[in-house]
């Protein structure tokens, strides 16, 4: 398939998936959003939306002949067959692995997470419709992953080893837990700290993107960022969230660990990059070279940074976290050059 078409059938379906986004109850496919809603309940209606809209966005011609322009792409008469092990944290988080692979000129074996099972058949579907030969392309299972050429997994550290052990004689990407940082100057404005609030509460904060640590000057005044990022309180209104956000509360106040309070999330000084649903850590810095020390030291870990300063790492504008290009890689491994070597 030459990239003209590809930009034409991915394009088409950026611009469905926008669609779908503007009003889920009328679209074709709300049977299986309905359904995608009661098998999840961190799943609602508006991180569902929010997911088809950001990925739709991305799917734009020009995005596409971007992205597509930085590589040789080669027709292959042989595809190879990649096993996709997808995680169900937020919706549809494993799509870009599922174009990539398709883009490749290979064929998709997702293992499915039962977290997130409706979906994906959501965009098989368009995808049939736009061209029938996806219909054999693109395959789900939920069972073992056989008959495979190559694997991408994503999941917990712990599921990281199994993959690493059971797929060690495949080509293989294995994606282990990341999580994002935002590092804040102090003098942000209003503005840009409410932004900030999106890379915190989107998907309630259980995506890689999601910033769930921060780095601030000493003598930092949280009062500004509590105060600008009020806007999201109705996540309050979400019953797991809710939840955690009272289990922590009262496991730091049994515990008397100091921490600031808005209502609906938590601030607590500590130095570790993942935090519990609810609670944001931060830690205080005296210099830039604090702020790159800590960098270094967790690369690893990191997914990305927000920040009004470029640091030396994947760093996003404030608010833009849980909106990736095509080109932005998880891990920051190149899937399609990984995929088109396989040929």
């Amino acid at each position: 398939m030459n990239i003209q078409n590809m930009i034409k059938i991915y394009s088409s379906l950026g611009n469905e998936l926008l669609s779908i986004s503007e009003d889920l109850d009328k679209s074709i496919y709300s049977s299986l959003i309905n359904k995608a809603l009661m098998n999840n309940l961190w799943f609602t209606e508006e991180t569902i939306k929010m997911s088809f809209a950001a990925i739709g966005n991305s799917l734009h011609e020009d995005n596409i002949t971007k992205w597509l322009g930085g590589y040789e792409i080669k027709t292959t008469t042989q595809p190879k067959t990649v096993g996709i092990i997808m995680a169900g944290n937020i919706p549809l988080v494993g799509f870009h692995d599922l174009l990539c692979t398709l883009v490749s000129g290979n064929n998709v074996l997702a293992k499915l997470s039962s977290k997130d099972q409706f979906l994906y058949t959501i965009i098989k579907n368009i995808l049939v419709n736009i061209d029938a030969s996806f219909d054999s392309r693109i395959e789900f299972t939920n069972g073992m992953l056989k008959n495979i050429d190559a694997i991408i997994a994503t999941g917990s550290d712990n599921s990281a080893r199994y993959f690493e052990f059971y797929f060690s004689k495949y080509p293989h990407i294995i994606r282990k837990n990341r999580n994002s940082l935002g590092i804040l100057l102090g003098n942000e404005t209003a503005e840009e700290l409410q932004k900030l609030g999106n890379d915190i509460f989107s998907y309630f904060g259980l995506g890689c993107r999601n910033v769930s640590f921060l780095l601030v000057p000493e003598n930092y005044n949280f009062e500004n960022l509590l105060r600008a990022v009020k806007n999201y309180i109705e996540v309050a209104n979400h019953t797991k969230y809710f939840n955690n956000y009272e289990y922590q509360k009262a496991i730091m106040m049994m515990n008397q660990i100091p921490l600031f309070d808005n209502g609906f999330v938590l601030l607590r000084e500590d130095s570790s990059l993942t935090s519990p649903i609810g609670v944001i850590n931060y830690k205080y810095y005296s210099s830039e070279n604090d702020v790159d020390d800590y960098i270094m030291v967790n690369k690893h870990k990191i997914q990305c940074i927000v920040s009004k300063t470029n640091w030396s790492f994947n760093t996003y504008e404030f608010g833009e976290a849980q909106q990736p290009e095509l080109w932005d890689y998880a891990d920051n491994v190149d899937t399609l050059d990984f995929l088109h070597k396989l040929n």
